[in-house]
């Protein structure tokens, strides 16, 4: 499937389009002007309905005879869609995505260490301590602590062994890739590598309860990083 980051004159015309849909730009019910929004992008009729594909094909929009291109209602958005919750994250709905996403690693992802600590393998924890290593190292570069971060969670959803557990990074990733990029960019940012070393030591030793119970602690920490981030007045979360 395309996607909103992709390259090119198609993948800009497809990324405007999400987030003017996303933002609340073009509202839902509307009606889309393919000619007049092609003439305001500077592309053809042609780039313009292949575009459009992408956002109906995540349940933004959708074609009807005599109706024309419309934009769905929101209960119809595929709301679990990674370019769906990087344009939430770019519009304007930041703060109710960070809430979400915390609730949904809550019940994920205590549950996954606990697994992960059952069915990890060598490769699973040289993976996870390939990510430590470079969140510690990454501690002055938010851009590369969030990819240390985004990897050792990654990692630990591997670890589980089963492949829908894994795949659950493309939901929880660009969430909290924003959320790292964020809490690591601010001057009082703890460090993120004991907690995470907790739970790698618990799924090392191949117990489950402490496993789970360190990666509740992780997940409580992070929830207090972005009430501080919020209260910094330095820095003001996207709403």
């Amino acid at each position: 499937m395309a996607s909103y980051s992709g390259r090119g004159v198609h993948g800009q015309v497809v990324h405007k389009l999400g987030a003017r849909i996303v933002g609340g730009e073009i509202t839902e019910g509307e009606i889309l002007d393919i000619g007049a929004l092609g003439a305001e992008l500077d592309v053809s009729l042609t780039v313009m309905r292949e575009a459009l594909k992408v956002p109906a094909s995540k349940g933004l929009t959708d074609a009807r005879q005599k109706r024309g291109t419309f934009v769905r209602e929101r209960a119809h958005w595929n709301l679990l869609d990674a370019d769906v919750i990087r344009r939430r994250m770019e519009t304007g709905d930041g703060p109710q995505v960070l809430r979400d996403l915390a609730d949904v690693r809550s019940i994920i992802e205590p549950a996954a260490a606990y697994r992960a600590a059952l069915h990890r393998t060598d490769a699973d924890l040289s993976a996870l301590e390939a990510a430590l290593v470079d969140m510690g190292r990454a501690k002055v570069d938010s851009a590369a602590a969030a990819e240390a971060d985004a990897a050792f969670h990654r990692a630990l959803l591997a670890a589980t062994g089963n492949e829908m557990l894994k795949r659950m990074d493309m939901l929880l990733e660009p969430g909290l890739r924003e959320r790292d990029r964020m809490v690591h960019a601010h001057s009082d940012a703890d460090d993120p590598v004991p907690s995470h070393r907790a739970v790698l030591d618990a799924v090392r030793d191949q117990d489950p309860d402490r496993a789970e119970r360190a990666m509740v602690d992780l997940l409580a920490k992070a929830v207090a990083d972005l009430d501080h981030l919020a209260h910094a007045p330095d820095v003001a979360l996207r709403s």
